[in-house]
């Protein structure tokens, strides 16, 4: 194989997961570890991609979304602990809002076998709900394949349908003007819908979303693990803050 096909076979599965491990390429273009490593060295040389402990990642432009699989090698830890608080907000029989993304995945595991019902615009998230038992509903619309969310006029037309006691919504940035954003207009659209319809709203998102701009999505309560101190007194001063490391 030559050096120039070989990487671009590693940029398109770079591509298409987000991230990846030196392993996987390793296996998949049957090429020998020490290759694979001087390849994606040269890569990262260019500005295409980031070596990371064991792999390697797509480099993000600011107005870029990183994948599902991307969103799911990050601040883990930080994620569990959010989750794990947002679950102890959830009633018995409430309807709650599940948003698409890493750290509201994390919430089901909590979930299982509650007496609940769960809607949720994440392809990932359905599966999840299944295997853990729990009554799920699947909005129908438009799937963006990077992170597996439905998004779109068919979304937002069968959220109409349902009223939710809380809604957990993800967000990529949080600005203390500019409020909770996405990259993805569409999605900020999915995001507020699910927001109107909800008697209690939280926005679930680490410490590394603080201070970034894209699209609003309004206000709600925040639930992160910590606030960065350089921010904190602007934040605190606009909403309700929950940290789940105090």
């Amino acid at each position: 194989m030559l050096n120039a096909e070989r990487k671009q076979l590693i940029m398109e599965s770079i591509e298409k997961l987000g991230v990846i491990k030196l392993q996987e390429l390793v296996e998949g273009l049957d090429t020998s570890e020490s290759t694979i490593r001087r390849d994606l060295i040269e890569l990262e040389e260019q500005g295409l991609i980031e070596r990371v402990h064991g792999g390697a990642k797509l480099v993000i432009s600011h107005n870029q979304e990183p994948s599902m699989n991307e969103k799911s090698f990050k601040n883990i830890q930080s994620k569990k602990e959010i989750a794990a608080y947002c679950a102890s907000l959830v009633e018995e029989n409430d309807c709650i809002y599940l948003d698409a993304g890493s750290t509201t995945l994390e919430l089901i595991t909590h979930l299982a076998n509650r007496n609940i019902t769960v809607v949720t615009n994440g392809l990932t998230h359905i599966e999840e709900l299944v295997r853990q038992n729990i009554d799920a509903y699947l909005l129908g619309g438009k799937m963006k394949v990077h992170t597996k969310a439905i998004i779109g006029a068919v979304a937002l037309d069968n959220i109409k349908n349902y009223h939710f006691d809380k809604a957990f919504i993800g967000t990529n940035a949080m600005h203390p003007e500019h409020g909770y954003t996405t990259p993805d207009m569409e999605e900020a659209f999915v995001k507020r819908a699910a927001k109107e319809r909800a008697d209690r709203v939280f926005v679930v998102a680490d410490h590394t979303k603080f201070n970034e701009v894209n699209f609003s999505i309004d206000e709600a309560t925040i639930v992160t693990d910590y606030i960065p101190s350089e921010v904190r007194k602007s934040f605190i001063q606009k909403t309700k803050i929950i940290e789940v490391e105090k």
